[in-house]
């Protein structure tokens, strides 16, 4: 069961505590150090290696490159072949403050409402990561509004 001091969001209850799906938390550290985790990589680690990846930071350089290279570590020990890696974005739509990327208020233009830039730039930057990739078409966008509600961006 991963630590009650982690950000785990809500609309994500249905399997954090088994940890069977990627929690955002994680996906952002992917992002951050540039790997492709897929869900089957995901699943055939142990509890206590997904556990690891959840708790492991990803914020500075030096944590970054530790991060990569463990988890690089495991899916090769778990696959035979490491992860793809991708390109990192220097400047991530999630951390630019001053205009909400069209994606977002494409999906919340679904809901009938829009984000001002004032209440995406109050949002941390993972609420951001999560709206962002949430909104996104080659995901599944069940979770857009519970994030908008969680996030107190829109009304029950």
């Amino acid at each position: 069961m991963p630590s009650s001091n982690l950000t785990f969001f809500q609309f994500e209850s249905d399997f954090v505590q088994s940890l069977r799906c990627i929690p955002m938390q994680v996906r952002y550290k992917l992002d951050t150090c540039g790997v492709k985790l897929k869900l089957d990589h995901w699943n055939r680690f142990s509890a206590e290696d997904r556990e690891k990846l959840v708790l492991l930071p990803c914020k500075t350089t030096a944590e970054t490159a530790v991060y990569r290279d463990y988890l690089q570590t495991l899916v090769t020990q778990y696959t035979q072949i490491p992860a793809k890696e991708l390109a990192i974005d220097p400047h991530p739509p999630w951390d630019q403050c001053d205009r909400v990327p069209d994606p977002v208020q494409t999906q919340a233009a679904q809901f009938n409402t829009s984000i001002a830039v004032e209440s995406w730039a109050a949002l941390t930057s993972l609420q951001r990561f999560a709206l962002y990739k949430l909104s996104r078409p080659s995901h599944e966008n069940r979770n857009f509004h519970p994030a908008l509600r969680e996030f107190g961006l829109v009304d029950g």
